[in-house]
């Protein structure tokens, strides 16, 4: 028997192609990159108007009244009843406690006054209110 003679196969195996890699990557980034300023909208308020325009200023909360009578702690949903014992929580400790209400224009007068007795019943010393600045003429 003639054997023929064996070839060794040497084959560059520990070299990866990394440019499919490369090319996901890229793909994933452009989708990351379009969809993360749509997940940062927050919550949808039709505030009213005014002439003047307030700013809450950086030591206050702001509170959330959404058309639906959704209450939002710092973008985060409150039950109504327990949103005395939260505030209470929130500013334990805390000489300044100021509130800032951003409560949808839709919403009735009477809930409005309900949520700010609750924030007085709550030991809050000032309540502001944000609203939208009106067009200069």
């Amino acid at each position: 028997m003639i054997q023929a003679p064996r070839r060794r196969l040497h084959s560059n195996l520990a070299e990866i192609n990394i440019t499919p890699l490369v090319d996901v990557m890229l793909v994933l980034l452009i989708i990351f990159m379009v969809t993360a300023p749509m997940m940062q909208a927050g919550i949808t308020v039709k505030l009213p108007s005014a002439e003047t325009r307030t700013n809450p200023s950086s030591g206050g909360l702001v509170l959330t009244l959404t058309k639906d009578r959704y209450v939002y702690m710092n973008d985060q949903i409150v039950n109504l009843y327990f949103l005395e014992s939260r505030l209470k929580n929130y500013f334990h400790g805390s000489e300044k406690k100021v509130v800032f209400l951003k409560a949808d224009r839709n919403l009735s007068y009477g809930y409005i006054i309900e949520v700010m007795d609750i924030i007085k019943l709550a030991g809050v010393d000032t309540v502001g209110m944000i609203v939208e600045q009106k067009p200069r003429r």
